[in-house]
């Protein structure tokens, strides 16, 4: 497994090993002692599935406020994603700025994404199913969004469609607005 570095430090790209043979392929998606090895140590509690039947759905911007807050670990099991993950820790030197990749069943990568940034993510394709593991249960009461097309943050969302969105997600507020308790302490 490799683990690689981003353009926002502690956002993080997860390259599984993959074994194949004529049976098929096996990998591992999580090792504990490998993310800790690279100082990711961290207790998931929740494993959430999502299926998305069009192209074009955009799901985010999403975060739950402190002391709720969680880390993700994103992949795509079916299908393709552009997944992005935006900086809003108050006062951090990459506060505003996102990172973006694409997730595909094919490529089998992950995104990581540490607490005190926003998550969302574009389906490339139709009948796209995504899973992901979260350090924190959800919290209906601390759960937040913010715009996908916030113009502050710039998002180069690949797709030259209207997107798909919930009602939550048309109505969330710009990230100058949104409730955010989270403060940059200088690490992760």
């Amino acid at each position: 497994m490799n683990i690689l570095d981003t353009s926002i430090p502690g956002v993080k790209v997860i390259e599984p090993k993959v074994f194949g043979d004529h049976r098929g392929w096996f990998m591992e998606i999580y090792n504990d002692a490998i993310f800790k090895e690279t100082g990711i140590d961290l207790n998931f509690v929740q494993d959430n599935h999502s299926f998305s039947a069009v192209k074009g759905t955009l799901r985010g911007l999403h975060y739950q406020l402190h002391p709720k807050s969680q880390t993700k670990l994103v992949r795509c099991t079916r299908g393709s994603i552009f997944d992005v993950a935006v900086d809003i820790r108050k006062g951090s030197p990459t506060f505003g700025k996102w990172f973006g990749i694409e997730l595909t069943a094919e490529n089998k990568k992950q995104l990581f994404i540490p607490k005190g940034f926003a998550h969302g993510f574009i389906t490339l394709t139709d009948d796209v199913e995504v899973q992901y593991k979260v350090d924190e249960l959800y919290a209906p009461e601390c759960d937040r969004g913010i715009i996908w097309n916030d113009p502050s943050i710039g998002i180069e969302w690949p797709i030259d469609m209207k997107p798909v969105l919930s009602g939550k997600d048309e109505k969330a507020p710009f990230l100058e607005e949104a409730d955010n308790n989270f403060i940059y302490e200088g690490k992760l």
